[in-house]
C-alpha cells in the first residue's frame, strides 16, 4: 500500500546530523531544537561535537562517515538513547580547492569518501527501519555545484553532482513508502569551506542559518530538490539558452578567477591544514 508523505512532526522527533560541530551542521542542530526535536550530532572531531552540543542542549559524538562501522555505531547509540531516527541530515562534507592536476590522490579520495560514500552509508543504515515504520526523512546537503561546473573544484563538483543524482534516484526507489529524501543545493555559504574565496560582487551567498532553515522546512513539504536561494533554479534554463563563449566568460568570473587565480591562501591556511590532518586520519575499521 502506498503511503502519503505527511509533514514530519518535529516536536519530539529524533534527528541525527553529521558534520555537526560547526557551520551548517551546528546551525541546523539549533534550528531543529527550536522546533522541539531531540538532536544528536556527529563529527570527526568528537570533542568539538560534544562541546558544540552544549549550545543547543543535545549530544555530540565522534563520527567518521567514511566508515560504515563508525556511522552504524553513531546511529545505534542514538537509537539506544532516544529511539528510532526520524530525520537524518547528511551534512558532513569537505571542499579542498585548486587545479585538479595539483590535487593529491589522498585529497581526491577524501572528497569522494566523505561527500559521496558518507551519504550512501547513511542511507543504507537508516532506510530499512524507516521503510518498515513507513515514515522518515533524509536530507542530503549537496551544493549548486551539483548542477553547474566549477573550475578549481573539479572533484568537489563531481561529488556534489553525485550527491544530487543519488538523492533523486533513491527518492524514486522510495516512492510510496512514506520515506523521502531531499537534497539541499546551497549557493556559496559563508563558512570555513569558503574561507579565502572572494564572495563579494555577483556571487550569490548565504549564511549557514538560512541553509538550516531550509533543512527544517524540508521536513514539512518534503520536496526533492531545494536550491538556496530559491531563484538559483533559474540557472539551468538560462544556461541552456546562453551561447557557450558567454557562458564560459561568466563562469570564469564566478568560479575560475575566485577559486584559482585570486584565492587568499593565507586566509584559507587553517582550513587547508584541517584537510591535510583529515587525510592522515586513519579510517575506523
Amino acid at each position: 500500500m502506498k503511503r502519503r508523505n505527511k509533514p514530519i512532526d518535529l516536536d519530539g522527533a529524533v534527528v541525527a546530523i553529521t558534520g555537526g560541530a560547526r557551520g551548517i551542521g551546528l546551525e541546523t542542530a539549533k534550528a531543529f531544537t527550536v522546533e522541539g526535536a531531540v538532536v544528536f550530532i556527529g563529527d570527526l572531531d568528537g570533542e568539538a561535537a560534544a562541546k558544540a552540543a552544549t549550545e543547543f542542549g543535545g549530544e555530540g559524538f565522534a563520527l567518521d562517515v567514511r566508515s560504515k562501522k563508525s556511522f552504524a555505531d553513531f546511529l545505534s547509540g542514538i537509537e539506544r538513547a532516544a529511539g528510532p531516527i526520524d530525520v537524518l541530515v547528511n551534512n558532513a562534507g569537505i571542499m579542498p580547492l585548486g587545479p585538479l592536476v595539483d590535487e593529491t590522490d589522498a585529497t581526491t579520495e577524501a572528497i569522494l569518501d566523505i561527500n559521496v560514500l558518507g551519504l550512501l552509508w547513511g542511507l543504507k543504515l537508516v532506510l530499512p527501519d524507516m521503510i518498515e515504520r513507513g515514515e522518515g526523512h533524509v536530507v542530503n546537503i549537496a551544493s549548486y555545484f551539483g548542477r553547474l561546473p566549477g573550475a578549481g573544484a573539479v572533484t568537489y563538483c563531481a561529488s556534489k553532482f553525485a550527491a544530487v543524482g543519488l538523492s533523486e534516484s533513491i527518492r524514486d526507489e522510495l516512492n510510496g513508502t512514506g520515506v523521502t529524501v531531499s537534497a539541499i543545493l546551497p549557493s556559496a555559504v559563508r563558512t570555513d569551506l569558503t574561507s579565502g574565496v572572494n564572495l563579494d560582487g555577483i556571487v550569490p551567498t548565504v549564511d549557514p542559518d538560512r541553509i538550516a532553515n531550509a533543512v527544517v522546512h524540508s521536513c514539512k513539504r518534503r520536496r526533492a530538490i531545494i536550491p538556496v536561494p530559491g531563484w538559483m533554479k533559474a540557472y539551468e534554463p538560462i544556461a541552456a539558452l546562453t551561447p557557450q563563449p558567454l557562458l564560459a566568460m561568466l563562469r570564469g568570473k564566478l568560479t575560475r578567477k575566485r577559486t584559482i587565480e585570486t584565492i587568499d591562501k593565507t586566509a584559507r591556511a587553517s582550513y587547508d591544514a584541517r584537510m591535510r590532518d583529515l587525510e592522515r586520519t586513519p579510517q575506523q575499521a
